[in-house]
């Protein structure tokens, strides 16, 4: 089976500035559950860029699926979940339009919708547990509720690889333990591989299988309790 990921002495700079990456390998196998984390500007998020494709790396090669990710075209196998604030959640809709756009990919730009999009829409505010607010409004949500229906969104689209890109970011606490635990459920349920990408990984860690750190480079990669214990401490995250 191919690899859902993989990178290979991948290397990126900006213009005129220091490189963001420099000599990473990172293979994410089908059905992981990975965390890459890391402080802000230490190349997490460029990371992210080059293995979905939209970056080109200037040394080595990103592989999607096994194919070159900035030419893979499958792009209704990936699930993207950002962070809530980019979201546009005062937008005037529903749940149910909201996890609805998420068979966009699937259905394409003019196929009207039948009964399976249908279910499979219910079927994904129903995994996030928002069935009774479908027909709510998004902005009446709270916060971790939002987040709940785009993640119903990037399930409707019945993705291989679902990509977090700080998605516990302006939740409270408690909402994002709650988060945490539904990726695991549907990591179990589904068996979707899942990439989450933050700054801090303590949400996560008692759920995730494998943790990747980045500074530059990898500084760390594997299982989270193979972590030295002072770099549990977030302002090592933060450094």
């Amino acid at each position: 089976m191919l690899v859902a990921v993989e990178l290979k002495d991948v290397a990126f700079a900006y213009p005129r500035a220091a490189p963001s990456l420099q000599g990473v390998n990172v293979v994410i196998e089908p059905g992981e559950f990975l965390a890459i984390a890391g402080p802000n500007g230490g190349g997490k998020t460029t990371l992210l860029r080059v293995a979905l494709g939209i970056l080109h790396p200037q040394v080595g090669f990103a592989r999607l699926f096994g194919e070159p990710a900035v030419s893979f075209d499958q792009r209704e196998r990936i699930g993207y979940l950002a962070q809530r604030a980019q979201l546009g959640t005062n937008a005037p809709v529903t749940v149910r339009e909201v996890v609805t756009a998420g068979r966009a990919p699937r259905l394409g730009l003019f196929r009207p919708q039948r009964r399976h999009d249908r279910r499979v829409v219910e079927r994904a505010m129903e995994r996030v547990g928002l069935s009774d607010q479908a027909d709510a409004e998004l902005s009446t949500l709270s916060g971790g509720q939002q987040q709940r229906a785009f993640m119903a969104k990037a399930l409707a689209g019945e993705p291989d690889l679902l990509v977090l890109d700080e998605p516990t970011a302006g939740v409270d606490a408690d909402a994002q333990e709650s988060f945490a635990a539904l990726l695991a459920e549907l990591h179990h349920d589904l068996g979707v591989t899942i990439l989450f990408v933050s700054h801090e990984f303590g949400a996560v860690e008692q759920f995730v299988e494998r943790l990747v750190l980045v500074r530059g480079g990898i500084t760390f990669d594997g299982k989270p309790k193979s972590l030295p214990p002072h770099w549990h401490d977030p302002s090592h995250v933060h450094l």
